[in-house]
């Protein structure tokens, strides 16, 4: 037995056919109805801006992350004295911890991140003078 049921979903309304469980079943034509959808507002004009830029990815001394991730621990801080290939923080990336470490000696002038905080690939992390 078919049974017709009228439906409203986000505003709009459709009439449905169905055929109950159960019962021997028998081809149906789909009811379609043609619905007029108004046109999607045209996109507001972007003003003109100066992409935002990381500070430190101009600065050669900054040490760049080299995929994105979360950094879960910082293990220097600002006026530290690093050799080369020494731990600086730990980066979380696919539930993989990966020690990121310094590429020459010297002194850690600015860290940009903080704990906890989420990192694309080529974000300034640390630089070292």
């Amino acid at each position: 037995m078919l049974r017709k049921f009228k439906i409203s979903i986000d505003g709009q309304e459709y009439l449905v056919e169905m055929e109950e469980i159960g019962g021997t079943p028998t081809p149906v034509a789909p009811v379609t109805q043609a619905v007029e959808q108004p046109a999607a507002p045209a996109p507001e004009a972007k003003s003109e801006s100066q992409p935002v830029v990381n500070q430190a990815a101009a600065d050669a001394d900054a040490m760049a992350a080299p995929m994105p991730g979360t950094v879960i621990k910082i293990l220097v801080a600002p006026g530290d004295q690093v050799v080369e290939n020494q731990p600086l923080l730990v980066l979380e990336a696919m539930k993989m911890e990966n020690e990121i470490v310094a590429d020459r000696a010297g002194q850690v002038s600015q860290i940009f991140v903080e704990r906890n905080q989420s990192v694309n690939a080529g974000d300034a992390l640390i630089t070292i003078k």
